[in-house]
């Protein structure tokens, strides 16, 4: 789906500009994989792992930009990639049209300063416009900010998945799925 550009400030009072991501992101898109799954033990890839070509990367973000029901935003503060939301249908069979998921990640420069939040606010409403009745995301445990968030912004819990996360020094993480009614 296309978006924006949308503007905001952040708290920090930069501006952050709120985009789809487009085919000529690639590049970024693979680093911006990398680099995260470096930063923060909550995300599904350990730090190496990403294996993705730019051309399979590519494909990806066309699809995203032609389906009129699933978006990847993009927000760029100051010209530097910030981070990404996305909104995914759950599967393409008419029983799951009402549910979707969303995901996201910000580079950790960037936590704390409000970028996730409208990020967030901004995908639930496209979900809602879309015609999505409920909004699902799995959160791991441990990420109190990020579940916090996610209360706050009406997620309940519906689930919890033991040892769904496997790292490569052998321990595990529990997650947790989460639902909001639109």
């Amino acid at each position: 789906m296309r978006f924006g550009p949308m503007r905001f400030r952040d708290k920090l009072g930069r501006e952050v500009i709120l985009r789809n991501a487009e085919i000529s992101d690639a590049e970024e898109m693979i680093r911006f994989l990398d680099v995260t799954a470096a930063e923060s033990r909550f995300l599904a890839r350990e730090p190496g792992e990403v294996s993705l070509t730019i051309e399979q990367e590519e494909c990806f973000l066309h699809a995203k930009i032609e389906d009129s029901r699933e978006l990847l935003l993009v927000a760029e503060v100051g010209g530097k990639h910030a981070g990404n939301c996305s909104l995914m249908c759950v599967k393409n069979f008419s029983r799951y049209r009402h549910r979707c998921e969303v995901a996201i990640a910000l580079y950790q420069e960037f936590w704390g300063a409000g970028i996730g939040r409208k990020m967030l606010e901004t995908v639930l409403d496209v979900a809602k416009e879309c015609g999505y009745e409920q909004v699902e995301l799995e959160v791991i445990e441990g990420n109190d900010k990020a579940r916090a968030l996610y209360e706050k912004l009406g997620f309940e819990e519906f689930g919890h998945f033991p040892d769904n996360l496997k790292y490569a020094d052998g321990t595990y993480a529990d997650s947790f799925w989460m639902m909001r009614k639109l």
